[in-house]
């Protein structure tokens, strides 16, 4: 197989009282190409202490089953002979309890829109698109969730 690497840095800030947990949660991650995110724990489970223009966790984890997808999807769909114009997703995770005390992400629906050019599959077909990426998504298969996908049905040929 692959790996795959993320380099995640946070450094107490100068005013921070950390024994008391006063400190802010944003931090930087690094991805092995290069690429840079600003991070923090969300605001619902920090309040003031998170940095609302950071990424969280939760949302990194929607982000990451929503794109393998869409991936997969784009992949499967081509090899279909379909051809796709755009793919948007409007993914969004849901938080709950997963064992008495313990919480973590209980659902995650995808949304996506696409666009196709040309034919788009009768809609028997988009769903079994929609199942065999899913079944085929390496993120999904590694996450204990629920993951959902709404999908409209197939608008018309543009």
């Amino acid at each position: 197989m692959s790996d795959h690497d993320a380099f995640v840095t946070w450094t107490v800030q100068p005013d921070a009282d950390f024994p008391k947990g006063r400190y802010s949660r944003a931090h930087r991650i690094t991805f092995d190409g290069g690429a840079e995110v600003l991070a923090s724990a969300a605001a619902s489970v920090v309040g003031r202490w998170a940095d609302p223009a950071g990424i969280d966790p939760e949302e990194m984890l929607v982000a990451a089953l929503s794109s393998c997808h869409m991936l997969t999807f784009l992949d499967k769909a081509r090899r279909a002979g379909f051809v796709i114009d755009r793919y948007a997703d409007a993914a969004r995770g849901r938080m709950g309890e997963v064992a008495s005390g313990r919480k973590g992400l209980v659902e995650v629906v995808l949304r996506p829109d696409i666009s196709w050019v040309g034919p788009a599959p009768a809609p028997e077909a988009l769903e079994a698109l929609h199942a065999a990426s899913h079944a085929e998504c390496f993120i999904a298969n590694s996450v204990r969730c629920e993951v959902r996908i709404e999908a409209p049905e197939p608008a018309e040929v543009r």
